[in-house]
């Protein structure tokens, strides 16, 4: 179990600090394990935070009891850091722990020198600041967040979710990252540079439309064709292409080819089956369109997947 420590300080952002308590501190009692978390500041008393709310954090003086810290955000125009709070987080980070930071939170693990040298991203708006202050970062722009499995960058204060949701899958797998993902009711495609394990929800809207996808979820196996759906929709299929672009923003096929790769991947991750039989059961033609698509779109193959997501049990390992 992880035990995570979310930082406040004052003033702290209250946009960011709330999807860290949501995404990690919130009961979720449907599952048999999960996060201890506790929101902590190196301060003590009330800590300010947006619209001028305070807040009441726990009060400590080390990280050392944490295995994940979390850094939602950070003032931008602070260029230096004095006192316990670096010293521990340095030393966090000596000792090989998860260290994520959630929007302008980069700033601060650049200040203290742990971004030296990685890949790193952080909110558009303050690309360019970032960049000519901290010239040894390896600053990305076109990514919703990176993660190495020890260190998380996210870019805008929502992809915060997005690097939240990679971690809990990395932690707990892919169905239950899902199901937080549904929760949290994640918009259905986030473009990125970054492959995100994680099923895309649906509309929560009961039309055909949405019922028309989900008789495709439930029929991935077979040959679907764009047409049918459009049908089932009750919709002509120019018509139908255009609400699947206002809606996902992307194409019907491409929708259809992620659907059946988060399938394929659930099955990797949780049942011993063969590439072949999985290729079946998700409608790939044959296996070897299923391992085009994943490299094509993960950068992997199915078995190199399965090696470094699957449960033990499954692996073999």
């Amino acid at each position: 179990m992880q035990h995570v420590a979310i930082l406040t300080y004052h003033p702290s952002s209250l946009f960011e600090l709330g999807c860290a308590v949501e995404l990690f501190a919130l009961k979720r009692p449907e599952f048999e394990t999960w996060y201890q978390c506790d929101v902590v500041t190196f301060d003590s008393g009330l800590q300010a935070s947006t619209g001028g709310i305070q807040l009441l954090a726990k009060t400590i003086d080390t990280l050392e009891p944490y295995s994940m810290l979390v850094v939602p955000s950070w003032p931008t125009h602070v260029t230096s850091v004095k006192g316990t709070l670096p010293r521990e987080i340095k030393a966090f980070h000596q000792q090989g722990k998860r260290i994520l930071s959630f929007c302008s939170g980069a700033f601060l693990l650049a200040t203290l020198g742990i971004l030296d040298g990685r890949t790193v991203t952080t909110h558009w708006r303050y690309a360019e600041r970032f960049k000519a202050r901290f010239p040894d970062v390896d600053y990305v722009d076109d990514v919703l967040y990176v993660y190495d499995g020890q260190i998380g960058c996210s870019a805008g204060s929502a992809a915060a979710i997005d690097l939240g949701i990679e971690v809990i899958r990395h932690d707990y797998g892919y169905a239950i990252a899902n199901q937080v993902a549904r929760r949290l009711v994640m918009s259905a495609h986030r473009k990125g540079g970054q492959s995100q394990f994680v099923e895309t929800p649906l509309l929560q809207t009961s039309n055909q439309f949405s019922e028309a996808l989900d008789w495709a979820l439930n029929n991935l196996d077979q040959p679907l064709s764009i047409t049918e759906l459009a049908q089932r929709a009750n919709m002509s299929r120019r018509t139908f292409d255009r609400k699947f672009r206002s809606t996902f923003d992307s194409t019907p096929k491409e929708w259809l080819t992620n659907q059946r790769l988060n399938r394929a991947k659930a099955l990797l991750e949780g049942e011993p089956l063969s590439i072949e039989r999985i290729a079946d059961l998700t409608g790939f033609d044959n296996a070897t369109t299923m391992r085009h698509h994943f490299r094509k779109s993960l950068g992997v193959s199915p078995t190199q997947y399965r090696d470094q997501f699957a449960a033990p049990s499954v692996s073999g390992h």
